[in-house]
């Protein structure tokens, strides 16, 4: 099972940018679709992009245009870059790696707090 660590989280004002990074160890990294989920509270956890182990991306309505998804297989990682931040992006931001194989199981990061404020 991999093991996920997020960061790059934090509070930035509206119309700013953060990178969030989510470091993969444990495991192969190239057998994973990489996905960044967020949920805000009492809200439900939802999915922000996702990036197939070939590069293949999608992304949620409200953040298209505004966020990429990158990996860099070499370094086992997995970026989110987010411009434009709006208040309505404050949330945790979590790291999932869903495995495109069978029986493997998919795994969590720990989540990283990300605030869009003035």
């Amino acid at each position: 099972q991999v093991q996920l660590v997020e960061s790059g989280g934090g509070l930035v004002q509206p119309g700013g940018s953060l990178r969030l990074s989510c470091a993969a160890s444990g495991s192969d990294f190239n057998i994973y679709t990489m996905d960044w989920y967020r949920q805000a509270p009492g809200k439900q956890r939802e999915l922000v992009a996702g990036i197939t182990s070939s590069g293949s991306t999608n992304y949620a309505d409200s953040v298209k245009g505004r966020f990429t998804i990158s990996r860099d297989n070499a370094k086992n990682t997995v970026y989110l870059q987010m411009n434009s931040l709006k208040p309505e992006d404050t949330a945790v931001y979590y790291c999932n790696a869903d495995p495109e194989v069978w029986g493997v199981v998919e795994s969590w990061g720990q989540g990283t707090q990300v605030t869009v404020s003035s």
